[in-house]
């Protein structure tokens, strides 16, 4: 268990999950449902929405799952924690649980009701199909991360695959 790789993990999550719900508060405190305000042009705006779904909205009538495998997800990111010694991975799984925790907490606090509250989606960008929010950025980063790490063959304790490979020695030269 490395100490630093807990800790990097707890202070990248706690800083996700804060900056999404201070947004999220934000947003709410300040727009109407369905209000927009440009940021940037039409290239990014703020438009508040909830959204009772998934990403993109999908599966909207299943909120207690979505709820269940977030938390689910959570747990496992707590168990696998204490075998991360690599900082890309602590980043990772930092990335994730912060995300993860900023959603799954609309979803249990938020109207309607709990475990089937809406996410506060509100970030739309010109010729994306969805509008999302800062949980969903850190849970998009972070499985872009795992895509990288995984195909790099870096395991959670910071080796690569091919640090565990043996060497076959080379010959020694003809003229030695």
């Amino acid at each position: 268990m490395s100490v630093r790789a807990l800790v990097l993990l707890g202070v990248v999550a706690a800083g996700i999950l804060a900056l999404d719900q201070l947004a999220k508060f934000l947003i709410v405190a300040n727009l109407e449902e369905g209000e927009s305000i440009e940021v940037i042009g039409q290239l990014l705006q703020f438009h508040f929405v909830r959204n009772s779904g998934a990403a993109f909205s999908l599966a909207s009538g299943f909120t207690w799952i979505l709820s269940i495998v977030a938390v689910g997800v959570i747990v496992a990111i707590i168990v696998l924690a204490k075998r991360i010694k690599s900082a890309a991975w602590a980043w990772m799984l930092g990335l994730l649980l912060g995300g993860a925790l900023g959603n799954v907490t609309d979803r249990l606090f938020r109207e309607p009701s709990f475990g089937q509250g809406h996410v506060i989606d509100f970030i739309r960008v010109w010729g994306f199909p969805a509008i999302f929010n800062i949980a969903d950025i850190a849970i998009s980063t972070a499985m872009g991360l795992f895509l990288l790490l995984t195909l790099r063959g870096v395991h959670l304790d910071g080796t690569r695959a091919s640090d565990t490979i043996e060497r076959v020695p080379t010959p020694p030269a003809a003229d030695e």
